[in-house]
């Protein structure tokens, strides 16, 4: 077998804190600055977080040291795999592991990891359809699998989505649509009803609605939550879940703090279902992929993602701070 030829340099987006603060900034780097790893990746796309938005702009406790090439998310073609384990040209998938957080991640042409990080990209999919999946769409397909598991059915009654304007939320209600269950979607944009509505959802419930609902026990209303936000968004959609239902909880846009009680876990038997996309095992990572590319064709991708540029992520590092980005971002790395 021939010796792969190795690029000499890579462009990355790099988060640096030096005299001059913290910042990103554009560099041409050398392959060596690349950190350890058997796996060698020329990436081309990747895409917009929430957390990768805090990491770009500066915000404490995501980046673990400086300088670091965000991005959460990857996809692209294996260069060179030390361990065997990848052919070379094999199209694959990062997610998770720290990448863009402790060790460098997908905003650059370039990127190292370990083998078992990685998942073959489905069968009839391409980078640009993995990407508009990306960290959020896998977070959701882990949600709506860890209701099903615990027996959320279709016509079990209304299933609950907050934060549903977001790239995880947009890409749960579209997940749970296609399943058959008849969606409520929670957003603190009203302008969006009509997009939430085309992905699936019946109901659009503004945002102030669930936090407003302060007793430890309220009416039952949801068969099933995913709950992207936290906080007492999260404590209300709680407190109103049906006798036997579930919560997967995934995200804490609104809060890490859950000030409840534990009377709809010893009552009506609620579950809170914590869905955790960073460690998950390899094979339940392989069972979501597969799921979400029968699930979710590029068509259906196609009215909630943007594709943008490697130079444009700093600013859309804010706009995805301040509640502005809708669905789902692509980052093209090339570009």
């Amino acid at each position: 077998m021939s010796t792969p030829v190795l690029p000499e340099t890579y462009r990355a987006l790099r988060v640096l804190n030096d005299n001059a603060g913290v910042r990103a900034e554009l560099q041409e780097l050398p392959v060596q600055a690349l950190p350890d790893g058997d796996v060698l990746i020329e990436v081309s796309h990747s895409s917009l977080n929430y957390k990768d938005g805090l990491a770009v702009s500066g915000r404490p406790g995501v980046l673990r040291t400086h300088p670091m090439t965000p991005g959460i998310d990857l996809a692209g073609t294996v260069v060179q795999d030390r361990s065997g384990r990848w052919a070379e040209g094999s199209a694959v998938i990062l997610t998770g592991w720290g990448v863009g957080e402790r060790q460098d991640g997908g905003y650059a042409t370039l990127a190292r990891a370990r083998p078992g990080w990685l998942v073959a990209q489905p069968g009839g999919t391409d980078a640009h359809w993995a990407m508009s999946v990306g960290t959020a769409g896998f977070t959701a397909m882990l949600a709506v699998m860890a209701l099903e598991e615990h027996g959320l059915t279709p016509g079990d009654g209304e299933v609950l989505v907050t934060g549903a304007a977001g790239g995880v939320g947009s890409t749960a209600v579209a997940l749970l649509a296609h399943a058959g269950h008849t969606v409520v979607a929670s957003t603190g944009r009203p302008e969006e009803e009509a997009y939430l509505r085309a992905l699936g959802a019946s109901a659009v419930l503004p945002r102030e609605t669930l936090p407003a609902l302060k007793r430890p026990l309220e009416k039952e209303r949801w068969a099933g939550v995913v709950d992207t936000v936290g906080g007492a968004t999260l404590a209300g959609a709680y407190a109103s879940t049906r006798t036997h239902g579930a919560l997967a909880v995934c995200g804490l846009a609104s809060g890490n703090e859950l000030v409840t009680t534990v009377f709809p876990l010893i009552l009506r038997g609620v579950n809170l279902l914590g869905i955790d996309s960073v460690t998950c095992p390899p094979a339940r990572r392989e069972a979501a992929w597969a799921r979400l590319a029968r699930d979710l064709p590029a068509s259906t991708l196609e009215q909630v993602t943007q594709t943008r540029s490697l130079s444009e992520v700093p600013a859309l590092a804010e706009e995805i701070l301040a509640g502005r980005v809708r669905g789902r971002t692509v980052i093209d790395v090339r570009r």
